[in-house]
């Protein structure tokens, strides 16, 4: 058994972010894809603005995790998603991992860890960003 695992052999997983810092990313990021949403359509109004917010969360959110380890908002609040190796998630692996959090379900069923079901299928976890 290494430093990194438990006595069962699984990965020790480092303490996640709080669900105050998850909501709060998550407030962030879906106000900014409302207003960006209201940009490209002119308003509020119409019947595109029903679904276009939660295209354009589940697209910048995606990439936003991809490429930097986290979203708009969970830039903001400092906050880093990667898989529980360490490493980043793949663009695929992101939009996955999104998709799930679009459906609202798998983010309230949770381990005791703090990962939701979306960080449990695609191997991943909420960290916040160690300062430097």
């Amino acid at each position: 058994m290494s430093e990194s695992t438990t006595p069962a052999g699984r990965p020790l997983i480092p303490d996640t972010a709080s669900w105050l810092q998850r909501v709060g990313a998550l407030v962030l990021d879906w106000a900014a894809s409302s207003l960006v949403a209201a940009f490209v359509l002119g308003g509020f109004d119409g019947k595109a603005y029903t679904w276009l917010p939660l295209v354009i969360f589940w697209l910048q959110s995606s990439v936003g995790v991809a490429l930097t380890g986290g979203s708009f908002g969970q830039s903001l609040l400092r906050l880093n998603v990667r898989r529980l190796d360490g490493h980043p998630l793949s663009l695929l692996s992101a939009l996955e991992r999104q998709l799930l959090v679009c459906l609202v379900i798998p983010p309230l069923v949770f381990r005791s860890d703090g990962r939701g079901l979306h960080d449990i299928l695609t191997d991943s976890a909420v960290y916040p960003r160690r300062r430097t």
